[in-house]
């Protein structure tokens, strides 16, 4: 199963208690460990696709962009035992040449010392938007010269598992260029809860409402 989640609400969750937005975005950060996880220990998740920093979020103030590239670093730094130790694969899909050489250093480290691990991939999405993936697939198929079809974009694309769940926190119900071609069939569901509050338990109840739904894929 490929679980999506696009993890919303840092800023507000900060705003509501006073708090600075960093605040909000540390928070979130401990989640997504606790997530984590949880989908390493589920027999039924292989993949969970975490949306962490679209190809918008450079609109956002630069101090807050920079610390958010700081997080990351660290908590790559920081995790990498946990990973080995859950044995949790890392992928990232997305553009990372704009990011600092120090932070893609650490990116590319994190994903060769994790490559053999087994039990959950786990894919961050940094500078990711929908529309470019799909738009640089179609380029990387002209290039080589083959025929455009569904196959061959589903072929070049940043990650090519289909997607079964996507979840959005914070009360948001639209999918904000997430994942666009991947989630054509997906299940989605809509928490209000922001996602520093989001947890395993609300997860594993989504999990279960899942699991109750008919997927007929077009079909009857």
């Amino acid at each position: 199963m490929h679980l999506a989640i696009i993890m919303d609400g840092n800023g507000r969750w900060a705003k509501k208690r006073g708090l600075k937005r960093v605040e909000g975005h540390k928070k979130g950060a401990e989640v997504v460990k606790e997530i984590t996880a949880y989908c390493a220990n589920s027999p039924e998740i292989k993949i969970l696709t975490l949306y962490a920093f679209s190809t918008e979020n450079w609109k956002r103030p630069k101090m807050e962009t920079d610390f958010l590239m700081k997080l990351l670093e660290n908590w790559l730094k920081k995790e990498l035992e946990t990973y080995i130790k859950n044995d949790v694969k890392f992928e990232v899909i997305g553009d990372i040449s704009k990011f600092f050489p120090k932070l893609r250093k650490r990116i590319e480290y994190t994903k060769e010392t994790t490559k053999n691990n087994k039990r959950l991939t786990q894919v961050l999405a940094l500078n990711y938007g929908g529309r470019d993936e799909i738009t640089r697939a179609v380029k990387k198929i002209i290039k080589k010269n083959e025929e455009i079809t569904q196959e061959n974009i589903q072929k070049n694309l940043d990650i090519n598992e289909d997607v079964d769940l996507l979840i959005r926190t914070s009360g948001e119900i639209r999918v904000s260029n997430f994942l666009l071609w991947q989630i054509a069939y997906a299940e989605m569901f809509f928490t209000p809860t922001l996602w520093p509050d989001f947890t395993s338990r609300e997860l594993e109840q989504i999990l279960n409402n899942f699991k109750k739904r008919q997927r007929r894929f077009g079909g009857i």
